[in-house]
C-alpha cells in the first residue's frame, strides 16, 4: 500500500498537503515561519489531532529559531507567549496543548538558546516518528476488533491526513485488511466540510481498500438494515471518564449504534486522552464559521441572510463507546480505570 505523509520537514520549511484542495489537486503548502505553521492549522490545511499536534511542535521549533534575545530568560518567555498564540489556533484538539506544551518545558532545561534551538528541532522531528509508531501499534491492537466478513463504517477523517502517517480509525481498518480480513467499508461524507467525501474516500482509493461514501444521514437506515457491523472513528479529546469528543456528528452515530445494538470503537493515541477534565462537559467545542454551511467554496447554497449553526465537533458520552483503542492497548470501560492505566503504560 501506498503511505500518505501529509507532514515533512526538509530544508527548513514545513512542508504541508493542503487539505483543502483534495482530492481535486494535490497541493504542497510552504510554512517558513511558525505563524505560517499556526495560520495552516486555522485554516485546516493541515488537520486531525494528531497532525496537529505534529504541526504545533514544528511551529514551537520555528518559532525558536525566528526569536531572538541575548537573555535566555527573556528568549523562553517570549518563547512561551508564541507557545500561547500557537495553542490558541484551534480549541478542542488537546493534541495541539499537549504538544506545545511538550516542546516549551523541554526548552526550559537546556543551558542556552543555541541548545534550545537545536533540541526543540530535534524533538519535533522525535514528535512526527513517535507519531507514526503510535498509530501502527493502535493498528496492530485494534485489528482484533475487525470483522472478518460483514461491514465497518468510519467518520470524518481519521486516517494518514489527520497524522503523521498511517492513520487512527483509519489505521485500525487498514490493519485489518492488511492482516487479511475482508469486510465492506462504509463513509460518511462528513457535512459541511466533507471531510469524508473527499478526504477519507480519497485515502481508501490510495489505499487499495474498496469504499462505498454515504451522505451523513443514511447511516442510521444502513444499520436498521444490518449492512454496518460496526463503526469506528478517531478522537479529537479523551476525558478522564472516557467521554469523547469527535467530529459533529459522532454523537448521532454512537447513540444510533447502541440503539442497533452496534459495537462503536474509538482509536487515539493517549496524548489524546485529557485525564486533567473529569468529563465531556468540560470540553471546549469549537464554533466554525457559518459561511462553512451557507456556502461551498465560494458558492451560496443557503438564502442571503440565513444564520447557521456549525459546531465542529460533539462529545459522545463513555456509555456509549464499547472500546477505545490506544497505542497501550485496547481500553474498556470503566474507562476512569483503563485509560488512567493506559496512559501510565504509555509514558
Amino acid at each position: 500500500m501506498s503511505e500518505i505523509r501529509p507532514i515533512e520537514w526538509a530544508n527548513g520549511t514545513l512542508r504541508l498537503l493542503d487539505q483543502t484542495l483534495l482530492p481535486s489537486q494535490e497541493v504542497i503548502v510552504e510554512a517558513h515561519g511558525y505563524l505560517e505553521a499556526v495560520d495552516a492549522i486555522k485554516t485546516m490545511r493541515v488537520r486531525g489531532a494528531p497532525a496537529i499536534g505534529v504541526t504545533a511542535a514544528y511551529a514551537v521549533a520555528m518559532a525558536a529559531r525566528e526569536l531572538d534575545s541575548p537573555d535566555r530568560d527573556r528568549f523562553l518567555q517570549r518563547l512561551a507567549e508564541a507557545g500561547a498564540v500557537i495553542k490558541a489556533a484551534r480549541p478542542t484538539a488537546v493534541n495541539l496543548m499537549w504538544a506545545v506544551d511538550r516542546m516549551v518545558a523541554l526548552a526550559n532545561t537546556q543551558s542556552g538558546i543555541a541548545d534550545i534551538r537545536e533540541r526543540l528541532m530535534s524533538e519535533a522531528i522525535t514528535i512526527e516518528k513517535e507519531d507514526e509508531a503510535i498509530n501502527r501499534k493502535m493498528g496492530s491492537h485494534g485489528k482484533e476488533l475487525m470483522p472478518d466478513g460483514g461491514s465497518v463504517l468510519t467518520h470524518c477523517n481519521a486516517g494518514a491526513l489527520a497524522t503523521a502517517a498511517f492513520g487512527t480509525a483509519v489505521g485500525v481498518i487498514r490493519a485489518g485488511w492488511e492482516d487479511g480480513k475482508r469486510f465492506k467499508v462504509f463513509n460518511t461524507e462528513t457535512r459541511p466540510f466533507l471531510q469524508g467525501a473527499r478526504l477519507t474516500a480519497w485515502e481508501f482509493k490510495q489505499l487499495g481498500i474498496p469504499s462505498t461514501l454515504i451522505v451523513d444521514s443514511a447511516a442510521g437506515m444502513l444499520m436498521r438494515r444490518g449492512e454496518i457491523g460496526c463503526v469506528i472513528t478517531g478522537a479529537d479529546r479523551i476525558a478522564a471518564n472516557g467521554d469523547t469528543a469527535n467530529k459533529i456528528g459522532t454523537y448521532t452515530l454512537a447513540v444510533l449504534a447502541k440503539e442497533n445494538g452496534i459495537p462503536f470503537y474509538v482509536a487515539a493515541p493517549i496524548s489524546t486522552v485529557d485525564l486533567s477534565l473529569s468529563n465531556g462537559d468540560e470540553i471546549e467545542i469549537e464554533q466554525r464559521s457559518q459561511t462553512e454551511v451557507t456556502e461551498f467554496r465560494g458558492v451560496r447554497i443557503a438564502p442571503d441572510g440565513v444564520e447557521a449553526l456549525n459546531p465542529g465537533f460533539d462529545v459522545t458520552p463513555a456509555r456509549y463507546v464499547s472500546a477505545i483503542i490506544t497505542e497501550a492497548g485496547v481500553a474498556r470501560p470503566p474507562y476512569t480505570d483503563s485509560l488512567a492505566l493506559a496512559a501510565k503504560a504509555a509514558r
